[in-house]
C-alpha cells in the first residue's frame, strides 16, 4: 500500500506536462473561482454545461487514463447515485408542507346550490314587527352547468413516473440535477486545479494576488509561506501513516482475539506515535530553515516562481470573459 500514490484526490501530476501545467497559476485560480461561483443561482442547464466543460478539459489536457479514471470515474458514480436518490427515492427532494393557494373549503364552495335562498326581510320603522311582507322577487340565477372532464390542452404532466416507492416529478429531477452537478463541479474543479498546479505555484499566485493587502499591514508573505509549508507537510503525514500501518501489518496481530478494549489501546498507542513523529518532522523542518539563515520573511527573501502572463494566458483570460458574459446573460435561473 502506497498512500502517496493510491489516494485519488489532491495529487499533483508531475508528468506528462500538459497545457494546463503551462498556464499561469493566477489564471487557473480565476477559472477555479469561476467554476465555484457561477453555479450559484445558475440554471440546471448551466450546471450541466459546467460538468461537460470539466470533462472536456480533462480529455483535451491529455491526462493519463490511470489518473482521471480514479478521480473522475468514482466521482461520477457518486454523483449519479446522489441524482438517483434525490430524483426517485426522495420525491421533490425533501418533505415540505406547501401552503395551498386555494381556500380550504374549496369543495364546499364549488358544490353550492344553483339557486340562492331568499334574502331576509329587513325591519324598518315602517315594518317594525315584520308583519308586512314585501314582494321583492329575486332575478333567477343562471344555472351552473355541471363539470365535465375536459381534455388536457397540453401534454404537460408534473408527475413523470410513479411505481411503488419510486416517484419522479419535474421538481425532483431538477433538484437532483442541481445537487449532483454542484458536487461534481466543486470537487472535481478543485481537484483538477491541484492536479495541474504545484504547491509552490499556488502559493506564489495567491501571494501575488494578495499584494494590495499589504497596504493594511497584512502579513502576506508569512501567510503564503505558512501555506507552502502546510502543503509540503501533507506528504510527510501520509508517509508517517503509511509506515505505521505497515509496521502493524508485519506483526500479524489477531484482532479478533484482542477484543474491542485491547484493540482500541493499540490504536491509541499508534496515534500517539504518529503525533510524536509529526512533531519530530516539524522540528526538523524548523531546524533546516534556521541553518539556512532563515529568520523572518522580511529579512530573508523568499524566492517563488517568476510569474509572467504569456500568450496562452491572455487567450484563456479572453475566454474567461466570454464565459462570464454567457453566464450573466443566459445561464441564470429562468
Amino acid at each position: 500500500m502506497d498512500l502517496l500514490r493510491s489516494l485519488p484526490i489532491g495529487l499533483y501530476l508531475e508528468k506528462p506536462i500538459t497545457w494546463l501545467h503551462k498556464l499561469d497559476p493566477r489564471v487557473k485560480l480565476f477559472w477555479l473561482m469561476s467554476f465555484l461561483v457561477t453555479p450559484v443561482l445558475g440554471s440546471s442547464i448551466w450546471r450541466l454545461i459546467l460538468v461537460v466543460m470539466l470533462i472536456i478539459l480533462t480529455f483535451t489536457a491529455s491526462i493519463p487514463l490511470r489518473v482521471w479514471k480514479q478521480q473522475m470515474g468514482w466521482l461520477l458514480m457518486f454523483c449519479m447515485l446522489v441524482f438517483f436518490i434525490s430524483a426517485a427515492i426522495a420525491p421533490d427532494g425533501i418533505q415540505i408542507n406547501y401552503q395551498s393557494r386555494l381556500p380550504k373549503d374549496e369543495l364546499a364552495f364549488a358544490q353550492q346550490p344553483a339557486t340562492l335562498p331568499p334574502a331576509p326581510v329587513t325591519k324598518t320603522w315602517k315594518n317594525l314587527f315584520g308583519l308586512l311582507q314585501t314582494n321583492n322577487p329575486q332575478p333567477p340565477s343562471p344555472e351552473i352547468p355541471k363539470q365535465t372532464n375536459l381534455p388536457q390542452p397540453t401534454s404537460y404532466s408534473y408527475l413523470i413516473f410513479k411505481q411503488g416507492p419510486i416517484t419522479i416529478t419535474r421538481r425532483s429531477i431538477d433538484l437532483g440535477i442541481r445537487i449532483s452537478t454542484l458536487l461534481f463541479t466543486v470537487i472535481y474543479s478543485t481537484n483538477l486545479y491541484l492536479l495541474t498546479t504545484a504547491s509552490e505555484e499556488i502559493t506564489a499566485g495567491i501571494e501575488d494576488l494578495m499584494q494590495p493587502l499589504k497596504k493594511i499591514n497584512l502579513p502576506v508573505t508569512e501567510i503564503s509561506l505558512t501555506l507552502t509549508l502546510s502543503l509540503r507537510f501533507i506528504p510527510l503525514v501520509l508517509e508517517e501513516i503509511q509506515n505505521l500501518v505497515r509496521s502493524i501489518r508485519t506483526r500479524a496481530i489477531n484482532w479478533k482475539k484482542l477484543g474491542l478494549r485491547q484493540a482500541s489501546q493499540i490504536w491509541l498507542i499508534v496515534a500517539e506515535r504518529l503525533l510524536e513523529n509529526l512533531l519530530l518532522r516539524a522540528d526538523q523542518i524548523a531546524s533546516a530553515m534556521k541553518v539556512r539563515g532563515f529568520t523572518t520573511p522580511d529579512q530573508h527573501k523568499v524566492e517563488w516562481h517568476a510569474l509572467h502572463l504569456k500568450t496562452l494566458d491572455w487567450f484563456v483570460l479572453v475566454i474567461l470573459m466570454l464565459f462570464w458574459s454567457i453566464r450573466l446573460i443566459w445561464g441564470g435561473q429562468g
